[in-house]
C-alpha cells in the first residue's frame, strides 16, 4: 500500500492543543486545498483511506478536534461549544496559511462546517462545502418544529425522533462513559477496524455541551458558497428528510443521495474522494 506523506504538527489555541496534519502536495494554483473535519467518535484517521486517493491532486488537511485523537483540552472542564469548534476550524486554517479551501465535515465535523460557512470569516476562505451526515443545528431544529405543527408530516418526526434516541442517552450521567468501556468501544473498534481509545468518552462532552440546558439554535443565516450535502440512504441517524428546507437559506445547494451508511466516507472511499473531485457546477 502507498505510504502517504504527512506532515504533522501542533497549533495552540484558547484551551487545547491541536494536532494538525497535512498531505499530498504544496497549495498552489494549480493544486487546491481541502479541510476534513471529523465526527464522533473518530479522530483524522477516518479519512485516510480517502486521503491516500486525495493526496495524489489536492493539499489536504486534517485535524483532531479538541475532544479526540491526539489533541488535547487544557484547563479544568474544557469548552467543547460550538463556538469553540467553529473557532479551531478557522485558527488551524490560519495556522496552515491556507487562502482558500474546500470545507470537508462529517458527523460533528458537518455540523461544524455548516456553522463554519455561516461566519464572516468564511467570506474568501471557505470557497466549497460537502456535508455528509450532520445537519446544521438550526435547520435541524427548526425542521422538528415544522413538523409537530403538521400532522401530515408526523410520520417523518417521528421516524428522526427514533433515530435520535442516543442523543438523550448520551446526557444522562455516567452511563455512557460505562457503556462504552464495558462494550461499545470494542464494538466500535471492530467495525472500524482501529483503535479509538478513549475518543467515545471524550467526545461525549460535544452532546453535553450543546444540548443540555440550551434554548433552541439560532435560525441558520444565508449561505452564498457552493454546498453539497451528501446523504447516505441507510443513515440510521438521520432521515434523508432533513434535507427538505435548505435552499430556503442556501443559495446554491446540490443533494446527493448514496445507497450507504452513516461511515460511507469510509466505506466507500474511492466514491468520496470522486465526489470531492468534482467541479463546482453553477445554477
Amino acid at each position: 500500500m502507498e505510504t502517504l506523506n504527512e506532515r504533522g504538527r501542533t497549533i495552540a489555541v484558547p484551551g487545547a492543543v491541536l494536532a494538525v496534519f497535512e498531505f499530498g502536495p504544496e497549495p498552489g494554483p494549480d493544486v487546491p486545498s481541502l479541510l476534513l473535519v471529523h465526527g464522533y467518535p473518530d479522530d483524522h484517521r477516518v479519512f485516510l483511506p480517502a486521503i491516500r486517493e486525495l493526496a495524489r491532486t489536492h493539499h489536504v488537511v486534517a485535524y483532531d478536534t479538541r475532544n479526540a485523537g491526539a489533541s488535547a483540552v487544557q484547563g479544568p472542564g474544557g469548552d467543547y461549544s460550538l463556538k469553540a469548534l467553529v473557532d479551531d476550524a478557522f485558527a488551524v486554517l490560519a495556522g496552515v496559511g491556507v487562502r482558500a479551501v474546500h470545507l470537508v465535515g462529517h458527523d460533528w465535523g458537518s455540523i461544524q462546517g455548516w456553522a463554519a460557512v455561516q461566519d464572516p470569516r468564511a467570506d474568501g476562505l471557505i470557497i466549497r462545502y460537502t456535508s455528509i451526515s450532520g445537519p446544521d443545528l438550526g435547520h435541524f431544529s427548526g425542521w422538528i418544529r415544522g413538523r409537530v405543527r403538521t400532522p401530515g408530516a408526523w410520520p417523518q418526526l417521528g421516524a428522526q425522533l427514533l433515530r435520535s434516541w442516543y442523543i438523550g442517552a448520551f446526557l444522562v450521567p455516567v452511563l455512557p462513559e460505562a457503556a462504552w468501556r464495558l462494550f461499545l468501544t470494542r464494538r466500535y473498534e471492530k467495525m472500524a477496524r482501529r483503535d479509538v481509545g478513549n475518543d467515545p468518552v471524550r467526545g461525549l462532552a460535544l452532546y453535553r455541551s450543546n444540548f443540555r440546558g440550551r434554548r433552541s439554535p439560532a435560525a441558520p443565516t444565508r449561505v452564498t458558497v457552493p454546498v453539497h450535502v451528501v446523504v447516505p440512504l441507510k443513515d440510521p441517524f438521520l432521515t434523508p428528510a432533513l434535507v427538505e428546507g435548505l435552499e430556503s437559506w442556501v443559495d446554491d445547494v446540490t443533494v446527493t443521495r448514496v445507497d450507504s451508511g452513516h461511515w460511507w466516507p469510509v466505506t466507500r472511499p474511492a466514491e468520496f474522494a470522486a465526489l470531492l473531485r468534482q467541479p463546482v457546477t453553477t445554477p
